[in-house]
């Protein structure tokens, strides 16, 4: 017969007796997320050098990390990291503006935030159970940070989302690991995508 760690679900903590307890399900970052938090620390610091704004992305890089985990494991973009994630890049970059060096525009960033996000607003009405509203709260935030850089960046880092996205679910129709109707976490593409336009915004700013 099955211990309780047999019982416990996949990714939960062991207890100090290090045996896994049921029902408390891991969401926090692994060892890679870090690693990976680095990397796009350090990526983004290249391609925007000393401006202003790499303070707003070099802050918002964990929270994105952590949505990427998050959104793999549960399939889910919690209000409670992709609200305030809006808000704190909005509020920041218009802090921004009144420092010397910036290279970006707060309202078309305003505007790219309002884009994006009825963008994805429209496709979730349209198809409720291939886009969630996590995924519509999430582009708010991405929509502002690609914005800043104008409206191709936008546009760039949009569609590179949906292009990693559609690679990845064609690559798992073709090993028969997915089929047409299963559902796959769209957060980190988005989030990858945008990561692709602040990193082209930068080096171009």
């Amino acid at each position: 017969e099955p211990g309780p760690e047999a019982a416990a679900p996949a990714g939960a903590e062991p207890g100090p007796n290090g045996v896994v307890p049921a029902g408390r399900p891991r969401y926090g970052p692994g060892v890679l997320a870090p690693a990976v938090t680095v990397l796009v620390c350090a990526l983004l610091a290249w391609a925007v050098g000393p401006r202003p704004e790499l303070a707003v992305w070099l802050a918002a890089a964990p929270v994105a990390v952590l949505l990427c985990v998050v959104d793999r494991r549960v399939h889910r973009l919690p209000d409670a990291l992709t609200l305030p994630l809006a808000a704190a890049v909005t509020l920041l970059l218009g802090g921004v503006t009144l420092l010397p060096g910036h290279t970006g525009s707060w309202s078309t960033a305003l505007l790219g935030g309002v884009a994006l996000g009825g963008f994805y607003f429209l496709l979730f009405l349209i198809n409720p159970d291939g886009m969630g509203f996590g995924d519509v709260k999430l582009a708010l935030a991405l929509g502002v940070a690609l914005g800043w850089y104008g409206w191709a960046v936008l546009c760039t880092g949009g569609f590179a989302g949906f292009l990693f996205g559609a690679v990845y679910g064609l690559g798992l129709l073709l090993l028969r690991r997915a089929g047409r109707t299963t559902g796959i976490p769209f957060g980190p593409f988005m989030i990858a995508g945008a990561l692709l336009g602040l990193v082209l915004g930068g080096l171009s700013a």
